[in-house]
């Protein structure tokens, strides 16, 4: 059971630190502070997340990705002690956790360079994963050119 608690609380702190540099951050904050206060002081908590949150923005602004992990793992623990002290909250976590799937960002960016040399083409040239259902519209046939000497 402590390796499911410990799989979701980095499940959540990796969510919650994603979620920290978008617009849907201003919805998930205060939920994620009651979650956390437990019926404490969810405003202090709130506060420690938006120092969080500007720590994390001026981290990546300034390309420091090892303060960002930093961030993710203090938010990481916090969630596994709040898991530990209180197991009923799990489900709670997993519930938040699912609602907000829909705003958690894309995976990996993933960048493609293509080139193509020595030569000219007369028709469309695509190169890509997973496409269907394309329509061309075009002009016609263009005319090709005549070879050089006749």
């Amino acid at each position: 059971m402590e390796a499911e608690l410990t799989a979701l609380a980095a499940s959540g702190a990796t969510t919650f630190v994603g979620l920290m540099a978008t617009e849907a951050w201003l919805q998930v904050r205060g939920r994620l502070a009651r979650f956390l206060a437990r019926g404490e002081d969810s405003e202090a908590v709130d506060a420690e997340l938006e120092e969080s949150r500007e720590e994390l923005v001026a981290a990546r602004r300034s390309g420091d990705e090892e303060s960002a992990e930093d961030i993710a793992a203090a938010w990481r623990v916090r969630l596994r002690r709040a898991l530990r002290d209180n197991p009923e909250a799990a489900g709670e976590l997993r519930e938040l956790l699912d609602e907000l799937a829909p705003h958690q960002a894309p995976g990996p960016t993933v960048t493609v360079n293509n080139s193509t040399n020595g030569g000219t083409y007369y028709s469309q040239v695509i190169q890509g994963h997973d496409i269907s259902g394309l329509i061309f519209h075009g002009g016609g046939a263009v005319p090709r050119p005549e070879p050089e000497g006749r």
